[in-house]
């Protein structure tokens, strides 16, 4: 089938070249990368209606502004596609006004990073199901076989991937405080090795796992050539507030999170603060500042 692909990022790029090649003609527009058109009304002159458009550009402004701009391009019966990590209540509220415009919207959550073009995308898609019909032969082709589902109405496929991603901050802060332990202690650990043995039989064996062995193997076992400083790009955020608002407990995936806040702090004050403390109460040593 036809699609515009709109941002040809790391994700974009690759999610345009595995449908391409499977045979789908994918039309694309990124301002910065080589595009089959310059404009965005050029893209949509391209495309035979009903149209499909997928948006594959950054959260938050760059979303909205290419949301807009293609509303007022669009016509009735087209579909527009957001593969970004949006909030879910924005996807709410662009699904309530495509509708006005007579274009229906649909939310997809991506799961997959750089290796999706080879191995497929995990999606996650909600909206309207005659909005999702259109477009499912690019949802089959993009995702491994059993890796898609219609998982909602508008908002439930952003809302589903912002809780798989709080889930990944879970599972990657316990590896990482489990290597952690083992790299500090009296035995000579091979961590690469390690990593490569729990890959076969273990229980905590996945993905993610097998992720870390080939970090290990790349930068040695002690992770020399990388800096402790972890980003996040607010799906646990997301997660973790929508958790107070229904009264659920999440402490694995808050703890997590705080703990990407911590690692980019060059000097902890809450340390500080322990140190002091424990000085003050008992008598402990405390280190002097680097001057």
């Amino acid at each position: 089938m036809q699609i515009g692909m709109i941002g040809l990022g790391r994700m974009g790029g690759n999610m345009a070249q595995r449908l391409g090649e499977r045979g789908h003609d994918v039309r694309t527009y990124d301002p910065g990368v080589d595009s089959t058109a310059a404009t965005l009304e050029e893209l949509r002159d391209s495309l035979a209606a009903p149209r499909t458009f997928w948006m594959m550009v950054p959260a938050g402004k760059i979303t909205e502004e290419t949301f807009q701009s293609l509303l007022g391009l669009a016509e009735a019966g087209d579909v527009i596609v957001d593969g970004g990590n949006s909030n879910f209540r924005d996807s709410q509220r662009r699904a309530a006004a495509a509708l006005e415009h007579g274009v229906r919207f649909l939310d997809a959550g991506v799961s997959g990073g750089i290796w999706g073009r080879e191995l497929g995308y995990c999606l996650m898609v909600g909206g309207d199901a005659e909005a999702v019909a259109q477009v499912e032969p690019v949802f089959r082709d993009l995702a491994p076989a059993d890796g898609y589902a219609h998982v909602g109405a508008s908002g439930a496929g952003h809302f589903t991937k912002m809780v798989h991603n709080g889930i990944e901050y879970g599972l990657m802060q316990a590896y990482a405080e489990g290597f952690d332990v083992m790299q500090a202690s009296e035995f000579d650990l091979d961590l690469h090795e390690i990593a490569g043995i729990w890959r076969y039989g273990s229980v905590v064996r996945s993905w993610l796992l097998e992720l870390l062995h080939a970090a290990f193997e790349q930068d040695g076992s002690r992770l020399e050539k990388i800096r402790g400083y972890v980003d996040d790009s607010g799906e646990g955020r997301w997660t973790i507030a929508e958790a107070i608002a229904e009264d659920v407990p999440v402490p694995v995936i808050t703890a997590a999170l705080f703990a990407r806040f911590a690692s980019r702090q060059d000097e902890s004050f809450a340390a500080k603060v322990n140190a002091a403390l424990r000085n003050q109460f008992g008598g402990h040593a405390v280190k002097a500042a680097d001057k």
